[in-house]
């Protein structure tokens, strides 16, 4: 099996990614799955979205959890049944977990395309990264914002929530590994600490309360 790399904040947040190397039969074996999950799993068509559903099992596992302490609430949203907080991602060949003991948590794993160049202007002011004249570079910061702002948007766990109007991510540098962001909405300011990671071609972003990040991140 695949571990792919731990991060302890603290002692009371975790963060483990999968990099997804085995075939479904393998990933099926040393996990059980609920009922739910199982017909959940059989519906699936992609057999990459099946591994990287397998997968989010075993680091489940690996942090003394199962399936069956995992459950979602009516926005889709992930909780465990002993009330420490959980966010889930996976993209293509890796998946990730986030767990904290003690603040609402985000994460999201995104490769790193060109494609990113088009949707931009959909999910943050483009003008402010004009000055960003390596393509790859280029790919490589929105491709940070883009999952920060996501990392946010399963923070507040919730419908209507705009990455373009209501979540915006103080700008940084790549060396720094970490920045902020804010979610504006419905008259209310919530500020988080976000870091970020990049590894085989691909971009991890996750995000705290910033409240509870200042001796995390």
């Amino acid at each position: 099996m695949a571990l792919y790399k731990t991060l302890i904040f603290q002692q009371t947040t975790k963060v483990l990614i999968w990099k997804i190397e085995e075939s479904i039969s393998n990933l099926r074996e040393g996990i059980s799955l609920s009922e739910n999950s199982s017909t959940r799993l059989q519906s699936m068509k992609s057999e990459l979205h099946q591994k990287g559903f397998l997968s989010i099992r075993h680091l489940l596992k690996e942090v003394g959890y199962s399936d069956f302490d995992l459950m979602y609430d009516e926005f889709g949203k992930p909780h465990l049944k002993d009330g420490k907080f959980i966010s889930i991602t996976h993209s293509y060949t890796f998946s990730g977990i986030i767990i904290s003991e003690i603040s609402p948590v985000g994460i999201d794993i995104e490769k790193q395309r060109e494609k990113i160049l088009k949707i931009a202007p959909k999910f943050t002011p483009f003008e402010e990264y004009k000055t960003i004249a390596n393509a790859d570079a280029l790919v490589r910061k929105l491709t940070i914002v883009w999952g920060a702002k996501e990392s946010l948007y399963k923070i507040y766990g919730k419908k209507k929530l705009l990455f373009l109007h209501h979540i915006f991510i103080e700008d940084f540098l790549f060396e720094s590994t970490k920045t902020t962001g804010e979610i504006r909405y419905d008259g209310k300011v919530s500020q988080h600490a976000i870091s970020f990671l990049e590894f085989e071609g691909f971009t991890c972003v996750f995000a705290f309360s910033a409240s509870h990040s200042k001796n995390q991140i």
